[in-house]
């Protein structure tokens, strides 16, 4: 063969290879670009309308934190008897059927935020049982009194886990 015909074949050929490369970059950063556009747009989408729904979560769970806060759940719930353990036992059911009812909700926040939710209602169950377990505890008023009064020297468990559903919620906004 003569080297003028494989030049002249190759001088038809690079640049027809070389157009052809470029095209397949082309379209394939094309294509990817319109896959990032769609992806970005379907999560904006799913945004929007979860948001509602996470926000609803994170408002009922801090209602939840707010209403098994000691000082407020003691206030609210007055003894059935004057037997420490009846109130004690009342005063834990009902802060296991508020949590059951809001269950859900663990759904919408992280496993992180739940976490400390649950730990903020096993810390006042905790502080309660204790109290009740106390030698100069002798009825429920008594008990009343004696976590009220440790209440003072401390934080109420709910409040940390309500300071962390806020920065939660806040970094929502960015």
């Amino acid at each position: 063969m003569d080297y003028n015909k494989i030049i002249e074949l190759a001088s038809y050929t690079l640049p027809a290879l070389v157009t052809g490369v470029v095209a397949y970059r082309f379209f394939e950063l094309h294509i990817k670009n319109n896959d990032r556009k769609r992806a970005f747009l379907l999560n904006k989408q799913a945004h929007k309308e979860s948001l509602p729904l996470r926000l609803q979560a994170y408002e009922r769970m801090t209602l939840f934190l707010e209403r098994i806060n000691l000082t407020k759940l003691l206030i609210r719930i007055s003894p059935i008897s004057q037997n420490k353990h009846d109130y004690e036992n009342y005063v834990i059911d009902q802060i296991e059927q508020e949590f059951e009812h809001n269950l859900t909700q663990q759904i919408y926040m992280s496993e992180e935020c739940w976490t400390i939710i649950i730990t903020a209602k096993n810390a006042t169950i905790q502080i309660i049982r204790k109290a009740a377990m106390s030698d100069k505890v002798e009825n429920a008023d008594k008990l009343r009194e004696v976590i009220l009064n440790d209440l003072l020297e401390k934080q109420s468990p709910s409040n940390a886990a309500l300071s962390f559903i806020k920065s939660e919620v806040a970094d929502l906004w960015y």
